[in-house]
């Protein structure tokens, strides 16, 4: 049933308490406990939502530009679908054999609720498989084959161990009113657009019009930067100012550079690593560039022009591993073929294992911003935690949302307990059986599995609260680096369990807290969340097996054609990220033995960090200003690179600074009625054009017109060049 938004209905005797303001401008407090959910138009529509984009966007992964094809696209895309069925679906019930179970094809006019359903299918199918860098890497770089059933029960074990422990946490990181997730927002308010019967006020459009005009407008001008004029990704004017200069194409190079005066007219640049900032709270954006700027133009400038740590030899910022001679590392060289382990001989007769000025920074920043998530949630939100702990034990209401929630039948607590149980036992098996193909013991597993569930908490806390999420990825690699040395794949295993079972867990409560914002049965949300999953990795798993057996040389840059689109730029990150930990180890990198050993002064840096905001935010409570000063945040986007480029860094900053921060003080009204929108129309917009420019024109070699603009690079070609004399490197200049 269509709500009017100009009615202010409410539930009798509820008042919206909510204590955040973005909240309460954007989620309404009605509900209708009688309104079908999981219905049979929800299940034929969102299973079929889930095939799609699971084979999609792991099929544009590969590519050098991936285009991630989000769950938004298929909110507007299955509306007028789940009205049609609506209108044409007989009202039959039918009746499983021997079950007594009935269904409806038809319960009714396509609701709300099931269009909500049907994009948690969707936002699952549009998740990627992490574990699929190691198929990868196992196939591609280190050339040895394994076993698909290996592979497939590697992606759902690593996908689903954290589903296992997610209802510990539902309390503090779902039932919390403080605990917001801005992401979800865009959602909500889109779905609002798409369903409430809204009255149009003279001269003012509703936001269904209003969102339908921004996404044709986005639809339309993508077609420029995608087709015709690729260099408007990557705007660099330094370079193109100093045409022949090294050093001027390190500072200018938006994509292998510093990105100094760098910028992108292309949304795709603004929110295709990040996200889109319009659904940043302003300070995230603030404390991100601050983070930005001080790796690019103070931490990397410093570090590489006084030459710390032989910098000069290699470029300034390179996702690529080096050996001492500037030549690309040669793993091969140092790897035992027939054990697959470390050949300490080897390496000790080749070369130590050197990365650019950036790399290196980035792995110090991700160590100061693994300690100060720890400090900084422990002292800021540790009274509310504890206090949430205690209000779980007392059964509080909580908000006006936990108690519109109190109707529906929660989930038990031994649903989660089962899988997790089930899923370890695949995980051991997985990586005890096939012959030791993953080198990872059982006990590793374990381990792994105790610090993504003991993490959970400070970075889903921080990820609720600020729509930025650190990730466990280097502190897992450091571990088990030191612990099980010159294991590679032994080193990725261990990795994703760590992580990702950690990064699985906050996107299933991030979904739950969609739900909780929606209104929608808890049993039913997770229903889907488990079948979505489970379709999700069959099919990325096959999309992805099915390129790597069938696109020569893909992921080889050195032997790939010219223009050729299958670069993986993610896998490349990943590969080098295994020489470094797993190869080599953390002990001749980051230890005694190795180049970067002061790198590990910045544990102590970030445990320390949030020490004196802390203490200056009690000490000047009337300055509130100061506990916005999130110093994980800042460690966090100071070493997102070098996989995130400066461009893209520069044009979400200014894009998001402008939204969130000019718009919002200034035209207050206008943002909470469109700036989500806003955010969801122009990610379709992009999303739309990006599938029907490849399958129409690129999927038959029909390219834009060959011009300056057609390159899509930055035009900054010396950026990657060495600046140490006595290093020479083909198409670079020769340094005095």
């Amino acid at each position: 049933m269509a709500v009017s938004i100009d009615e202010k209905v409410i539930a009798v005797e509820e008042v919206n308490d909510c204590p955040i303001e973005e909240v309460r401008l954007t989620v309404p407090i009605t509900d209708d406990p009688t309104m079908p959910a999981l219905t049979f138009r929800t299940w034929v529509l969102g299973v079929l939502s889930c095939l799609i984009l699971s084979f999609v966007n792991q099929f544009f992964r590969f590519r050098q530009n991936p285009v991630s094809i989000g769950s938004i696209s298929v909110q507007l895309a299955i509306l007028p679908v789940g009205k049609l069925m609506a209108a044409t679906l007989p009202e039959k019930i039918l009746t499983v054999p021997m079950t007594g179970w009935s269904f409806s094809l038809n319960p009714g006019p396509f609701n709300i609720k099931e269009h909500v359903l049907i994009t948690v299918f969707a936002n699952v199918g549009s998740g990627s498989v992490y574990a699929l860098h190691i198929v990868t890497i196992i196939k591609v770089f280190y050339k040895v084959e394994i076993q698909p059933v290996l592979a497939i029960l590697l992606t759902l074990t690593t996908q689903m161990l954290g589903y296992g422990w997610a209802g510990l946490f539902r309390k503090f990181l779902v039932d919390s009113p403080y605990m917001w997730w801005p992401t979800s927002l865009v959602q909500v308010s889109l779905f609002r657009a798409l369903h409430e019967t809204e009255k149009r006020v003279k001269g003012r459009l509703t936001r269904l019009q209003f969102f339908i005009i921004a996404l044709g407008s986005c639809f339309a001008y993508s077609i420029i930067p995608a087709y015709f004029f690729p260099s408007l990704t990557a705007l660099s004017f330094i370079c193109w100012m100093w045409p022949k200069s090294a050093t001027a194409h390190q500072i200018g190079g938006g994509l292998q550079g510093l990105g100094l005066l760098s910028f992108g007219f292309d949304w795709n640049v603004v929110s295709s690593f990040i996200g889109s900032p319009l659904a940043y709270p302003a300070y995230s954006i603030v404390c991100a560039l601050v983070g930005a700027f001080f790796a690019l133009y103070v931490a990397a400038p410093i570090v590489h022009w006084t030459n710390s740590f032989e910098a000069k030899r290699f470029p300034i910022f390179s996702s690529r591993t080096f050996d001492e001679y500037g030549n690309r590392y040669n793993v091969t060289r140092i790897l035992d073929q027939k054990s697959f382990s470390f050949d300490e001989q080897a390496y000790d007769s080749y070369s130590k294992v050197y990365v650019s000025t950036i790399f290196a920074f980035s792995y110090g920043m991700s160590f100061a911003t693994l300690a100060a998530s720890l400090s900084h949630v422990a002292l800021f939100n540790g009274r509310s935690i504890w206090r949430q702990m205690k209000s779980s034990i007392k059964d509080k209401s909580g908000d006006v949302y936990n108690r519109i929630m109190k109707n529906y039948d929660s989930v038990p607590q031994w649903w989660f307990y089962t899988i997790f149980v089930v899923v370890l036992a695949l995980a051991i098996f997985a990586c005890e059986g096939f012959g030791g193909k993953l080198q990872l013991p059982y006990w590793g597993v374990l381990l792994a599995i105790a610090l993504g569930l003991f993490f959970t908490l400070p970075i889903g806390v921080i990820t609720a609260t600020t729509n930025q999420q650190p990730g466990l990825n280097v502190i897992t690699e450091l571990i088990i680096g030191y612990l099980y040395p010159g294991k590679p794949i032994a080193n990725v295993a261990f990795k994703t369990y760590g992580y990702i079972s950690m990064v699985q867990s906050i996107f299933f409560l991030q979904d739950l807290k969609l739900g909780h914002y929606m209104k929608i049965p808890p049993r039913s949300m997770f229903l889907v969340q488990m079948v979505g999953t489970l379709i999700n990795n069959v099919i990325t798993f096959g999309t992805a097996w099915w390129l790597l057996t069938t696109v020569e040389n893909i992921c080889d840059v050195t032997q790939l054609p010219k223009g050729s689109p299958w670069t993986c730029p993610g896998d490349n990150v990943f590969y080098s990220a295994s020489i470094i930990w797993g190869v080599v180890g953390p002990l001749r990198m980051f230890g005694k033995l190795g180049v970067y050993a002061k790198l590990n002064w910045f544990f102590l840096v970030g445990l320390i960090s949030p020490v004196p905001i802390w203490w200056l935010s009690r000490k000047f409570p009337q300055h509130k200003w100061i506990k916005l000063i999130h110093t994980p945040l800042i460690f966090f986007n100071a070493g997102a690179f070098p996989e995130i480029k400066p461009v893209n860094y520069w044009t979400w900053g200014v894009v998001g600074i402008f939204f969130n921060v000019y718009v919002y003080r200034r035209y207050r009204g206008w943002w909470a009625r469109h700036n989500y929108v806003l955010s969801a129309a122009l990610d379709a917009g992009v999303a739309f054009l990006a599938l029907l420019v490849y399958f129409s024109l690129q999927m038959n070699d029909i390219f834009g017109p060959d011009w300056w603009g057609a390159d899509g690079g930055d035009h900054c070609p010396l950026a990657i060049c060495p600046t140490d004399p006595r290093i020479m490197v083909e198409g670079c200049p020769a340094m005095s």
